[in-house]
This record gives C-alpha cells, sequence and structure tokens, in this order.
C-alpha cells in the first residue's frame, strides 16, 4: 500500500517545464503520441521518432526542437517510471495531476497505460532476461608519454575490445575498455572473485 502512495514523480525544474508544455498539446493527438513512444520504449537503442517526423511534430505542436526533445524525453521517463514501479492506471493518474499536469492529459497516459501497459512492462521483462552476449575479446597495449620534457615516465593503458551481440538489434557491437595499470589489477581481482563463486555453484 505504501508503495501505491508514495510520490514516485516529482516536480524538478525540466520536469515542471516539461509539464507546462504538454499542457499546451492539442488533446485530440496526445494519445496518439503516448501510443507511439510505448511501443518503442523498451528499444533502449532506438528513437520513437525519426528526425524528419520530430520536425513534423514540432510543426503540429507549435514546440522548438529543444522543448519538443523535453517533452519526448520527460513522457519516456514517466512511462519508464510506470513500468519500473508497475503502476496501476489510476495510480499514475493520480501521481500526474500531483505535478500539475492537466486532467485530461493524465486521463490520457492512464487510458494508454491501461491498454498496453502490461505488455510494455512484459517486453521490459524479455529484455532483462536476454542480455548482451560477449562473441570476442580483444586487446592491445598503448604507452604514453609524458607531456612534459623533464619527465621521461611512460603511462601504460591496456585496451580491451568487447564483441558483444545485442539481442534487439542483433548486431555485433564493440565496447572498447581501457584500464591503467592499478584499474586493470583491481578489475582482474573482481574477475577472481566471480569466478571463484562459479566454481563454487559447480
Amino acid at each position: 500500500m505504501a508503495a501505491a502512495t508514495a510520490t514516485i514523480l516529482r516536480e524538478s525544474p525540466s520536469v515542471k517545464k516539461a509539464v507546462s508544455l504538454i499542457n499546451t498539446i492539442d488533446t485530440g493527438r496526445f494519445p496518439r503520441l503516448l501510443s507511439r513512444i510505448l511501443q518503442k520504449l523498451h528499444l533502449k537503442a532506438e528513437n520513437s521518432f525519426s528526425q524528419e517526423e520530430e520536425e513534423k511534430l514540432q510543426v503540429a505542436f507549435s514546440l522548438e526542437k529543444q522543448d519538443l526533445h523535453l517533452v519526448l524525453e520527460t513522457i519516456s521517463f514517466i512511462l519508464e517510471q510506470a513500468v519500473y514501479h508497475s503502476m496501476k492506471s489510476a495510480v499514475l493518474q493520480q501521481q500526474l495531476e500531483n505535478i500539475h499536469l492537466d486532467q485530461d492529459k493524465a486521463e490520457a497516459f492512464a487510458h494508454a497505460w491501461a491498454t498496453v501497459g502490461q505488455d510494455t512492462v512484459e517486453k521490459f521483462r524479455q529484455r532483462i532476461l536476454a542480455p548482451q552476449k560477449l562473441e570476442t575479446i580483444g586487446w592491445q597495449l598503448n604507452l604514453q608519454m609524458a607531456q612534459s620534457s623533464q619527465a621521461k615516465l611512460k603511462s601504460p593503458q591496456a585496451v580491451l575490445e568487447l564483441g558483444v551481440n545485442n539481442e534487439d538489434s542483433k548486431k555485433l557491437e564493440k565496447i572498447l575498455m581501457e584500464f591503467s595499470h592499478r584499474e586493470l589489477f583491481e578489475f582482474y581481482n573482481k574477475l577472481e572473485t566471480i569466478q571463484a563463486q562459479l566454481d563454487s555453484l559447480t
């Protein structure tokens, strides 16, 4: 019961500005905007709208580019909070009215969430259960000369290149990680700890 009544959405300056902008959006078009954002909410690497679509939204809603981005990011944030806290639609509506979102917009949020909220939560669960998989490992050693002409010290840096398979996009992505000697030693110790825990379970 406490989780349902707790204040989850708070009025930060950026949220306050976003709310005032959302309140100006045409009520007839707003549900379609929510529906589109909800469809792609679980696809972290993909924007809800293309650049061309964003330009059309700017004209349709009479918003500057920066203000439109604030609106889209805030709507996504609100919906992500609804996912994270598994909110009921009535609770979401109340939370939104508490941060002074107009009743018609709060009701649109609640209706959209009641319609596809459970599906959205399930998509997030599936994404968490299908994480990126490590496919390749590469490494190299970089030696950086000190900038000062008086010093001849070299700063060795180890660079790990991890090739990970993204389950959403099905593409192999490369992640570069740079370590100093101390950082690499700490990383190695953590891997040793993980290995020991895995060994104890097998």
